[in-house]
């Protein structure tokens, strides 16, 4: 697993380096060669153009200047003021040293004297703005980043595309969209979220010392991001000696009169994603379109109330069914209602695997005032719980419904409240955005991001379908629900990107994510058992 680390604690990081004989300027010169490496190893590159700030990050960007200089190639540095004006005392020190080794240098060149540098240059490296960034970009990094992205070059970034937070992963104002970024030391959580994806291109971590993965651990990583070798403790083994039972069974609570199609979808994924038998339970009115559209899953019809949803008299049958079932999924298109709150809380004390996705979570934020981090006792239980929620319903959670977390740290800070109220290892939160985290009170993973196609209405309910298949199939230590977790976003993001590949990135919906899980559960596995094979293909 690659840990990731917030930026305050990559600080310490560096300061740790130094006490153990690293010095600062030495790790500039170890980042500098890492960003020439990665320039020279690009196609046909002659000429290279370097932006740089007045930060340490410039002084990157000057090491990595005099590297490619001595390697042959052509490159001129671009700074905001002479070089005797350099802010930070490093960074002055190696472009004094790069200029007079004979690096160009061009000094605060107006915009068609940049857009022709970057005409000629076959790489632009981007050492302007650096972890340390925050707020608004201003002048004249705001102009250089504007015509960098209008002029098609290669970019390589240092540690962060300028412009980008490197802890929110957000931008106030233009930001870089680089090639290839090359961050020091350790992952950083904006570079895998939200605009950060589009930002980061290829990430390349440099640790620059053979010290800096122990003192990373130290610092307590925020997030681990799984490698795909790691979910081989979750992969069940193929057998042939299998039948529907032992697969596991699945009970999907959900549906109303409004939302019909949304449990269909998740019972469907249940069983795209490997569950023997699945059981839709849903609303008497809606119970005729749902059998129709599922000639494999059976569909059990529950009072109703006026409304189409679920009345009280569907509590105890509720109840009985899913104690007859490997893991239950309740919640997608169900509605809230003083009825369906009952069904959630009833569930929540069931001794089955549990997840609880879409109005069940709301009927949650309901049950508890929209505090359910002060309720730790409603979901302690002795069998795995896991909550879906997407940003604005994690945010109903924890009280913060006007306010939802806008970031990839806020958001694993919401879902650490209710982790950590609860203290048990039997609940893991998946918290979804751009980029997805998988909570627990003991760890937060991170698993690759799925494409954007998977932004559409119902794939959710996909993600749940998912999830409850594995619960009801993989027999896991109570430790190892995030892992599967990860696990279940990494075919939701697979799934997603053989169905992009089939009807393009914008015409996915949610049901051609559903016919490719099979197909996606497959490729992964065959990856996790035979990494070799799959890093020959």
């Amino acid at each position: 697993m690659q840990p990731v680390l917030n930026v305050e604690d990559v600080g310490r990081v560096e300061e740790a380096l130094t006490e153990a004989g690293v010095s600062i300027s030495e790790l500039m010169r170890r980042a500098g060669a890492a960003v020439a490496h990665e320039a020279l190893h690009m196609k046909e590159v002659h000429d290279v153009a370097i932006l740089t700030g007045l930060g340490n990050n410039g002084g990157d960007g000057w090491v990595a200047a005099e590297e490619l200089m001595k390697q042959g190639l052509h490159v001129t540095v671009v700074s905001p003021v002479e070089i005797a004006a350099i802010h930070s005392d490093l960074a002055r020190v190696v472009a004094k040293g790069a200029h007079k080794a004979g690096v160009g240098v061009m000094v605060a060149p107006p915009r068609d004297q940049l857009e022709a540098l970057f005409m000629s240059a076959d790489v632009v490296i981007d050492a302007m703005l650096g972890t340390g960034f925050h707020g608004a970009v201003r002048a004249p990094f705001d102009i250089w980043i504007n015509t960098l992205n209008s002029s098609g070059v290669q970019v390589i970034s240092v540690d962060v595309p300028s412009g980008l937070s490197a802890q929110t992963g957000l931008a106030s104002g233009p930001f870089v969209i680089a090639d290839v970024t090359v961050t020091m030391l350790v992952l950083k959580p904006g570079l895998l979220s939200d605009s950060g994806r589009d930002a980061c291109g290829s990430i390349v971590v440099a640790p620059l010392a053979e010290q800096t993965a122990r003192l990373v651990r130290e610092a307590d990583p925020v997030a681990w991001r799984p490698d795909l070798s790691d979910y081989a403790e979750v992969v069940v083994s193929s057998s042939v000696a299998v039948d529907k039972f032992s697969r596991g069974s699945v009970l999907v609570v959900g549906g109303s009169t409004r939302f019909p199609g949304a449990p269909i979808m998740a019972a469907r994924a249940a069983a795209r994603a490997g569950a023997g038998y699945v059981t839709l339970a849903v609303p008497a009115p809606i119970a005729g379109i749902c059998q129709a559209h599922m000639t494999e899953i059976p569909v059990v019809a529950l009072p109703a109330d006026a409304d189409g949803c679920f009345s009280l008299r569907a509590h105890d049958l509720i109840r009985t069914l899913a104690s007859k079932r490997s893991a239950v999924l309740v919640g997608p298109g169900m509605r809230v209602s003083g009825a369906t709150v009952s069904v959630v809380s009833s569930l929540l004390e069931c001794d089955v695997p549990l997840v609880v996705d879409a109005d069940g979570l709301n009927c949650l934020a309901r049950l508890t005032s929209n505090h359910l981090d002060d309720f730790p006792e409603l979901l302690r239980r002795k069998m795995p719980l896991i909550l879906t929620p997407h940003r604005r319903e994690l945010g109903r959670l924890v009280g913060l419904a006007d306010t939802p977390p806008d970031s990839l740290t806020s958001t694993m800070e919401a879902a650490r409240r209710i982790v950590w109220s609860d203290g048990g290892s039997e609940l893991c939160i998946i918290a979804k955005g751009s980029a997805t985290a998988c909570v627990s009170a003991e760890v937060a993973l991170l698993p690759k991001p799925g494409p954007a196609a998977l932004a559409t209405a119902g794939s959710g309910d996909v993600l749940g379908g998912i999830m409850a298949a594995l619960l009801a199939s993989t027999h896991v230590e109570m430790e190892s629900l995030p892992l599967l977790a990860a696990y279940a976003c990494e075919i939701h993001g697979q799934a997603g990107a053989i169905a992009a590949e089939r009807y393009g990135s914008r015409g996915v919906m949610a049901t051609d994510v559903i016919d490719a899980i099979g197909l996606a559960t497959d490729a992964i596995e065959q990856q996790v058992s035979y990494p070799e094979a799959a890093d020959e293909q």
